[in-house]
């Protein structure tokens, strides 16, 4: 599912409608009179039934849905449509998310979880004040409509699609995180890999990045040493960094300035 920029999509959607689509909604259980630009987010649109907003979808998803004003649709499509919307605004907000910065494929997945579990939360919220006056939520900031609880296989699917179109990439998310996590402050190879680890990046791929990687073992320790010094006598300099992942002789070296 791409998401696509209406720039160039707002003539075709005008253009989007069938012939007789105002004499169709005579008798039509449910029928797509009008198709607009969504006001707050220029990649989707809204889509009305019987002349009233239903929901939104992204342009790939008109497309791939063949919406168009004037088309007749079963309750069964309109619900497969309503699905189709959720998913793509799940689908953009993780794509929001993880074009912060480089993520993992485990990060995402468990940002989706931890996303799910808020909605259930939530949802319960709502469950306990349903019978409250609506403008006394309000004044909470309470939200009064449950949201969608979407499945495992709707994580999956998210996940693999920004794996396809390459915003979700382990190797690359590696180099990143090797680049920067040991930019300022010092860090073992062996503490490297533990957190790449606990990432999700496969050990191929820790193996590779490391290698391709410029950093050293010793400009490490010397950042750290240069860090600490001050806190620690030698003896106790020595555990930290060996607590850190560092070799037990090269830290002992390192902090008595022999080879």
């Amino acid at each position: 599912m791409e998401i696509y920029s209406l720039t160039n999509d707002r003539k075709s959607l005008e253009d989007n409608k069938e012939e007789g689509a105002e004499d169709n909604l005579v008798g039509a259980t449910f029928l797509i009179t009008n198709i607009k630009p969504a006001i707050k987010n220029q990649n989707r649109v809204n889509i009305f039934i019987n002349g009233r907003y239903e929901f939104s979808l992204d342009i790939a998803q008109v497309v791939d849905l063949k919406i168009k004003v004037g088309r007749r649709i079963s309750e069964a499509e309109l619900e497969k449509y309503r699905a189709a919307s959720e998913f793509g605004l799940l689908y953009q907000r993780t794509l929001e998310w993880v074009l912060t910065r480089p993520h993992s494929v485990r990060e995402a997945r468990e940002y989706l979880i931890r996303k799910r579990i808020k909605r259930l939360s939530d949802n319960q919220i709502i469950a306990r004040n349903k019978d409250r006056p609506r403008e006394e939520l309000r004044q909470y900031k309470m939200r009064t409509k449950e949201m969608p609880i979407f499945s495992d296989g709707d994580i999956d699917l998210v996940i693999n699609r920004l794996s396809e179109r390459g915003f979700l990439n382990d190797q690359k998310f590696a180099e990143f995180y090797v680049e920067n996590r040991h930019a300022k402050k010092g860090i073992s190879r062996r503490r490297l890999e533990q957190e790449l680890v606990k990432k999700g990046i496969d050990s191929n791929i820790i193996e590779i990045v490391l290698a391709e990687s410029e950093r050293s073992e010793e400009d490490e320790i010397k950042k750290m040493i240069s860090k600490k010094r001050s806190k620690y006598s030698d003896d106790k300099l020595i555990a930290y960094l060996v607590r850190q992942g560092f070799d037990y002789q090269r830290a002992r070296a390192a902090v008595l300035g022999t080879d």
